[in-house]
């Protein structure tokens, strides 16, 4: 095997790879965001748990075709990451709450510039976050991304 074609053998192995891992975390983060949701809005109101849980299911049927497409995109074509579309599913506890009558909490200035949205302070900071089991997906997707990006434009 020639040392060009053993390069295109490893850059197929790598875009393989990141659609495998990125469909395993796409399912995962799914999965992941009913408890998440249920936890926000019970930080807030426990008597709201059930509903939380529910906004999250309803977080995950919206954002989970996304998550998969994106996951699933050519490395090139990947123009933000899991996480920033996870973060959004913060709007679904945050419509419970607002609905309940909750007053929003005070946030720092970063939150407030970064998360304007966020009146309740729930938008996770990692993957972890969402879910202690997300974490080693997490990064693990990460560096088999950054694996398939190395390969595709080495020199």
């Amino acid at each position: 095997m020639s040392e060009a074609d053993r390069r295109e053998a490893d850059r197929q192995e790598a875009d393989e790879a990141l659609a495998e891992y990125g469909a395993v975390l796409a399912e995962a983060i799914v999965a992941a965001l009913p408890a998440w949701s249920s936890r926000a809005v019970a930080a807030h109101r426990p008597d709201l748990a059930d509903a939380g849980a529910a906004a999250g299911r309803e977080a995950g049927t919206a954002l989970g075709p996304r998550l998969q497409a994106l996951l699933a995109a050519d490395v090139d074509q990947q123009r933000t990451n899991p996480l920033a579309l996870a973060r959004e599913a913060v709007a679904w506890p945050t419509a419970v709450l607002r609905d309940a009558g909750v007053p929003p909490v005070e946030r720092d200035a970063h939150d407030r510039a970064h998360f304007p949205d966020d009146l309740y302070g729930l938008t996770p900071m990692s993957f972890a976050e969402l879910d202690p089991s997300l974490n080693e997906p997490g990064i693990l997707w990460g560096a088999i991304k950054a694996r398939a990006h190395l390969l595709r434009h080495q020199r």
